[in-house]
Formats: C-alpha cells, structure tokens, sequence
C-alpha cells in the first residue's frame, strides 16, 4: 500500500482503518461486528453480500469525498479492511492501482 497519503497529513493508516470500520458499521453490511475481523479477513465469508458492497462503496465515497472508478468495481476491492484501504488510500493520493 503507498503511504503517500500518511505523510503530509494527520492520517495515519490505523486512522484510515478505524474510519473504514466505522463506515462498515454504520452500513450494517456484515452479519458480525465490523471492529472483530482482523484486516486481511474475508468480508463476504462474514456476510458481506453484493448488494451490501454496493451499500459499501457508496458509503466510502461519501465519507472520503472519493469515487470507485470502475476498474476498483471488482470483488477484491471489497474482500478484507485491508483491500479497502489499499484502494482508499489509493483514490485519495492518486495511486489506486487498476
């Protein structure tokens, strides 16, 4: 992940993350508590469903003021923590990879 992001602002990447698992709650996407699973696990396996990653990513692009173009349109992106703040941090600096 770039950590261009991290290094000309306050954010950090556990900033990042706690804002990422806050929007997963608030979105009631998942089936267990968004704080539980660790960064790299499977969100689909924890309930996350199509229609609910769709909820996701509207969700994220209204909280970080970004848009998921639609080469990030893809199940991966969704998958873990992890994967979304990859992509995230990503459309925020410019660096999402396609």
């Amino acid at each position: 992940m770039s950590d261009a992001i991290f290094r000309d602002s306050a954010v950090t990447p556990q900033d990042l993350t706690e804002a990422i698992r806050a929007v997963l709650a608030d979105c009631g996407c998942l089936a267990a508590d968004a704080a539980a699973p660790a960064d790299d696990d499977d969100l689909y396996g924890l309930g996350l469903t199509s229609q609910g990653s769709v909820h996701l990513m509207l969700a994220l692009e209204d909280r970080f003021g970004i848009e998921f173009p639609e080469r990030l349109l893809r199940r991966r992106t969704f998958s873990s923590v992890a994967a979304i703040r990859e992509a995230v941090a990503g459309l925020i600096d410019g660096t999402a990879a396609a």
